[in-house]
């Protein structure tokens, strides 16, 4: 089974409002600073259309990271045949670069219900997910990362961290992360635990790529809505998290409130400064 294909660098998410920035001429100026871009599974998996189009177009440049938001590897429900059939299709035209979901379930029972929803950190909960990555991963000929998600309540049958259980899953099923820094933050703050403990826990071989996004603080939790400019506890979460796994390709996700595409790129020049800076850091002290 292949692993995904090499990629570097610095990313950002695939958005129809960018669409005219990135293959215009602000793409030799601007977009040069964008080393690949991640695109929602689901938003290119309809045969034809302007969607694919511009994702054909988008894929010429520079690679192409697949991200998807239902294949709810940790649902009860069987495994969806028809969404699996089109999501192989999709990697079969593109040839991404990486192809991940989440760590989660969205829904039961046949009903969708359009979150991400945390699962039970349990045995059997690592016995049922490991075999259905496992299933996954067999029918696409690849390996899949999968991203922890942001969460707001907890089970009270769990047995294991977050962290182990993420960690344990990418073992049992020979599966690899894409470490979302922000949800690590965002549910740290939620449940109150330490994150660089989190980061501590996690395998290096196995993160393959990291998620930098926004959030709504509530006062007394927080929300991940994708929506604002990265925090500055953020960047220091995602600085130590590049001083242990290395220069790992990072993206900056917003799906609300988009700015316009050069602000983007300016924070992503940001997070280059910042991953720069650790790896520096961290080679000082090592010598």
């Amino acid at each position: 089974m292949s692993a995904a294909n090499g990629f570097a660098g610095f990313g950002l998410g695939l958005r129809h409002q960018h669409y005219e920035a990135i293959a215009g001429a602000a793409r030799e100026a601007v977009g040069a600073r964008v080393d690949w871009y991640e695109a929602l599974s689901e938003n290119y998996m309809a045969p034809g259309g302007r969607p694919l189009v511009w994702l054909d177009r988008v894929r010429r440049d520079r690679p192409v990271a697949l991200h998807g938001v239902s294949l709810s590897i940790g649902a009860t429900d069987p495994l969806d045949p028809d969404y699996l059939r089109d999501l192989k299709t999709l990697v079969e035209r593109v040839e991404p670069a990486a192809v991940s979901d989440h760590l989660c379930f969205t829904g039961h029972a046949g009903v969708n219900l359009h979150d991400l929803l945390p699962l039970p950190y349990s045995e059997e909960a690592l016995a049922h997910v490991a075999a259905r990555v496992g299933e996954v991963q067999d029918f696409l000929g690849r390996r899949i990362l999968l991203e922890n998600v942001s969460s707001y309540v907890q089970y009270a049958e769990s047995q294991l961290s977050e962290w182990d259980f993420l960690a344990e899953i990418a073992a049992r099923a020979d599966c690899d992360i894409l470490l979302d820094v922000n949800n690590i933050h965002v549910s740290a703050f939620n449940h109150e635990f330490d994150p660089r403990a989190y980061l501590a826990a996690i395998p290096v071989a196995r993160v393959k790529q990291i998620h930098l996004a926004g959030h709504l603080d509530m006062g007394t939790h927080i929300v991940d809505t994708h929506d604002h400019p990265v925090i500055e506890d953020v960047w220091s979460l995602y600085a130590t998290a590049i001083a242990r796994f290395g220069m790992v390709p990072t993206m900056i996700e917003r799906d609300a409130d988009i700015p316009p595409f050069a602000d983007l790129v300016a924070e992503l020049d940001h997070a280059r400064i910042v991953a720069a800076t650790a790896l520096a850091e961290r080679k000082a002290g090592a010598s």
